[in-house]
């Protein structure tokens, strides 16, 4: 076994368990001694994995942020009103999707979580030579939004269908 195969099993030892899993169980089921599994725990920890040690164990800081698909409707003059919109309520918009009938799945992250962010979007469409994806499919696309509760994204979902962003997703269009 490789040590980057030993790493992505460790990861999935902390997933998944339920509690606490000490370096030792993990060297044990990895085969190693827990000084290499501190090691490995350094290594995926630079990869950008927040595994947290505890007096039992290691453990997956996973964040606590719900998300949710939503596919929507507007012109390109709309774009601040509906990012705004999301972030005013609490909302981060991660990314945006296409789902083009030739190309298929285009998406790019984004990562807008205020006002500043949704202006230096703006921005740096109106600077460019791009257009926003959502130009090749008519204005429909997809953003995933994230927030720390359901109640905060069930509240932007109202919002966007009171504007009349709101489009249906179809079963075919979140197909993995």
């Amino acid at each position: 076994m490789t040590g980057q195969q030993r790493r992505k099993q460790i990861l999935s030892l902390i997933k998944e368990s339920e509690k606490p899993i000490s370096g030792t169980l993990i060297g044990e089921k990895t085969g190693v001694s827990r000084q290499v599994v501190v090691q490995d725990i350094a290594l995926l920890r630079t990869q950008g994995y927040d595994i947290l040690s505890t007096a039992r164990g290691y453990v997956l800081n996973e964040s606590q942020n719900k998300s949710r698909l939503f596919k929507v409707l507007h012109n390109e003059n709309q774009t601040e009103e509906e990012l705004n919109t999301i972030v005013d309520l609490g909302g981060c918009v991660v990314d945006v999707m296409v789902n083009h009938k030739v190309y298929g799945k285009v998406s790019a992250k984004l990562n807008i979580k205020n006002r500043r962010d949704v202006q230096k979007f703006l921005n740096d469409l109106k600077s460019g030579k791009s257009t926003p994806l959502m130009q090749i499919t008519s204005g429909y696309h997809f953003h995933t939004i994230s927030a720390e509760q359901e109640e905060i994204l069930d509240e932007i979902e109202e919002e966007l269908s009171k504007k009349n962003f709101l489009a249906e997703i179809f079963p075919y269009e979140v197909e993995e």
